[in-house]
């Protein structure tokens, strides 16, 4: 922790001590949040309901999962806790990803650290999801909807009750990989001073699909075996921790969050690497107040992190020219650490540091008026490389990208309000500059003579080196929507927007074209191996959206239909650099022209309610269609028809909800990338949760049926083999969905 960190912990630490007559006052601690320093809310952000987000934070690990019952959203498969969120087709760094109002860069070649994953369900309080119209206040640097989790905010002790304290305790268990967590926040506070600290932790082993998905058992490793229906590499541990203090005094409050991420290993069943060690450190300090007409929120943040790769234990470790066991996919027998022909691995390490900070301020013009002006700047480090660790590799490093860097500089001003009664607008412009660069490169071995990897890389390196990697974007964004009501029961809502998204340091500075260095490139699962372009021009979306919502009066009904449409210029798609049917490719990030179209649709409906509680229907489909219009070809991982039906039964404290989740065929895929077909699917789920006045317990059976399902968005399997090399595992596989899983949750208030 920075030297001015701690001493500021210290000092308000030692304020908000009190002598032992008061400690002995202890009362648990009342709900109270500051309301006068908050804005209102924007108009289009959607949230799973409360008592939905309590019972699936019960039935998962992985934060992005809490996000796919909101029609549109999906989970991008990645690790057991890094899914990566995908609204309408566009996933990853194309969305605006906020954790406590923190820009969160991903940093690693396979994106194996993205922000969601530096929280645990358990942590989430509250959930904002931005479909349609982005505002530009809540915008900038993507090209598709916007997230915004926040934990919980400081809570103070009301007028005269001195000190209070409370806290939660949390555990939860799983059949399918055996996965346990379990979690704690506990709050101590005074009227002005608030103390704060939440951990949670979480691991599992291998998960099991719903039967055999593969033919074969090994691993790669000597005396390694795999069960044909074990999802390989889908293993983890990890730990999480923040410590917040705040203050308040009239409208002002200050906050500090530390949070921290260690996590020791998570395993990828569509990466050829696996994440060997994170660490993560973040510092976040911030200032709110509200007067008559106005509302300032100001913030600051530090983040570091140290990212390591290797193959775990699903995966080939040694590689070479030894003698190999028959069957065993090429496993050396011979190797060790000091054999010339031999490698112990392919360690890869990344290291980056963001310095950022955000200042909006607004203004109620009149009753129904606001207008909100900001300004944001981030600055992103990154060092990217990979020791040598044997055969043909030594003596040097690997340099993926060096000297990394990711200016972000941003102004936006947005008008909201009403002109007529039973109408709703919003407007709003954003202008960014975006300066990106990286230094000089080389590979592993610089002696020309044989038998390194001079040759692989030289030319490469040499070609890369001599460019001017200098690039800077002036990008700039426009939301507009207006809002109709026109009575109780029927409302229209209809918005343009032009959003901006200028490459990542990946896309644009990974530059070697070897198949062993590319297919470590990869943030999207595909099992492709990636080279960057500096000469990516930014992506560039225009689109139209809208809403159409019919409801009761009360409301026991609703119907919501909302189509979209979006043009992007500039899209980063790939083209090939090897050309094979039916395997795995070195493919070049490239700009084409993408068009996505598609709509959304939501349904609920209390059906009745008798003696014996109240019964409740709700239902959501999406269908989506994108194009590389250059081509023709279809863009990656579009999630086919999806839809969701769930019913649901609640009496006193007692809450029960069957689910069943259908998937269509999935057949319009990625030629470029060779995207796998994957069939049609229906699945059951059973959740039931009983909530007590301090206590709450969850349990239930996901994939009730035990069904064998292949992911539309999982990418291709990669989770056991010698996967270093690119063909050197199976082509064809679609990473499995988890078999049957049992899971119980208990939460406890104090």
């Amino acid at each position: 922790m920075p030297a001015a960190i701690r001493s500021l912990v210290a000092a308000i630490a030692a304020a908000l001590a009190l002598p032992a007559a008061a400690q002995a006052q202890l009362r648990t601690l009342e709900r109270v949040t500051v309301e006068a320093t908050t804005s209102r809310p924007l108009p289009t952000a959607q949230s799973p309901e409360k008592d939905e987000l309590a019972a699936r934070s019960a039935a998962t690990r992985d934060t992005t999962r809490l996000l796919t019952t909101i029609p549109g959203v999906s989970a991008r498969g990645a690790g057991g806790v890094s899914s990566l969120p995908m609204i309408r087709g566009l996933a990853d760094d194309r969305l605006r990803v906020q954790v406590d109002g923190m820009d969160l860069i991903s940093t690693c070649p396979n994106h194996m650290n993205a922000p969601l994953s530096y929280l645990a369900p358990a942590q989430v309080a509250t959930i904002g999801v931005h479909t349609t119209i982005v505002p530009v206040s809540a915008g900038g640097d993507h090209i598709g909807g916007a997230i915004s989790i926040e934990t919980a905010p400081p809570r103070f002790a009301r007028d005269g009750e001195g000190l209070v304290a409370g806290g939660e305790l949390g555990t939860n268990v799983a059949s399918n990989g055996r996965a346990i967590g379990a979690d704690v926040a506990l709050t101590v506070a005074g009227e002005m001073l608030q103390v704060g600290y939440t951990a949670n932790t979480a691991s599992a082993g291998n998960h099991r699909a719903g039967g055999d998905f593969k033919t074969f058992t090994a691993t790669g490793r000597e005396g390694g075996s795999l069960p044909r229906d074990e999802i390989g590499s889908s293993a983890y541990r990890t730990r999480n921790q923040q410590a917040t203090l705040a203050w308040r005094q009239g409208a002002h409050l200050v906050e500090l969050r530390v949070g921290a991420q260690d996590m020791p290993f998570q395993n990828f069943p569509n990466q050829r690497m696996d994440l060997t060690d994170n660490t993560q450190r973040r510092y976040q300090l911030r200032w709110r107040a509200g007067f008559d007409a106005v509302a300032l929120d100001a913030r600051f943040w530090h983040e570091s992190v140290a990212h390591e790769m290797d193959f775990g234990e699903d995966k080939r470790f040694w590689y070479g020219t030894a003698t190999t066991i028959p069957g065993v996919m090429g496993v050396g027998r011979a190797c060790s650490p000091i054999s010339p022909t031999c490698a112990a691995g392919m360690p890869m390490i990344a290291e980056s540091r963001t310095n950022a900070a955000r200042a909006a301020v607004e203004w109620t013009l009149t009753e129904t008026d606001r207008l909100r002006l900001g300004a944001e700047a981030q600055a992103y480090r990154l060092e990217d490389y990979w020791p040598a660790s044997g055969a043909n590799m030594w003596p040097g490093t690997f340099v993926n990208i060096n000297e990394g860097r990711r200016d972000r500089r941003g102004l936006f001003a947005e008008w909201a309000g009403s002109q007529a009664p039973g109408w709703q607008h919003l407007v709003g412009v954003r202008v960014e500059r975006v300066e990106t660069n990286a230094g000089e490169v080389r590979g592993y071995d610089i002696d020309p003579a044989p038998p390194g990897s001079f040759m692989m890389t030289a030319a490469d390196a040499a070609a890369f080196n001599a460019l001017e990697r200098r690039r800077r974007d002036t990008n700039w964004d426009l939301a507009a929507m207006i809002r109709r009501s026109f009575d109780d029961h029927l409302e229209a809502e209809v918005g343009l927007f032009r959003r901006s998204r200028s490459p990542n340091l990946y896309e644009r500075y990974t530059w070697s074209t070897w198949e062993m260095a590319a297919g470590m490139n990869n943030t999207v699962g595909d099992g492709n191996g990636y080279v960057g372009d500096p000469n990516l021009r930014p992506e560039v979306a225009h689109g139209i959206a809208g809403n159409l919502a019919w409801k009761a009066a009360p409301e026991s009904w609703r119907v919501a239909v909302s189509p979209h449409y979006t043009r992007v210029r500039n899209y980063i798609d790939a083209v090939r650099i090897t050309n094979r049917s039916h395997a795995f490719n070195v493919l070049r990030h490239a700009n084409v022209d993408a068009r996505l179209i598609g709509v959304d649709v939501s349904a609920s409906s209390r059906v009745f309610e008798t003696d014996v509680g109240r019964f409740e229907l709700t239902a959501t489909a999406s269908t989506l269609d994108g194009e590389n219009r250059d081509t023709g070809d279809s863009l990656y991982q579009i999630v086919p028809f999806r839809s969701r039906i769930g019913a649901t039964h609640r009496t006193g404290a007692w809450h029960t909800t069957l689910e069943l989740e259908g998937v269509a065929r999935k057949d319009d895929v990625s030629k470029v990338r060779n995207e796998i077909v994957t069939p049609g699917y229906g699945l059951v789920h059973l959740r039931s949760s009983w909530t007590g006045e301090a206590f709450r317990v969850d349990f239930g059976v996901e994939n009730v049926f035990d069904r064998l399902y292949r992911l539309p968005e999982g990418g291709a399997y990669l989770g056991q083999g010698p996967t270093m090399m690119l063909n050197g595992v199976p082509w064809g596989i679609a990473v499995p969905g988890p078999g049957r899983s049992f899971y119980a949750a208990v939460r406890v208030n104090f």
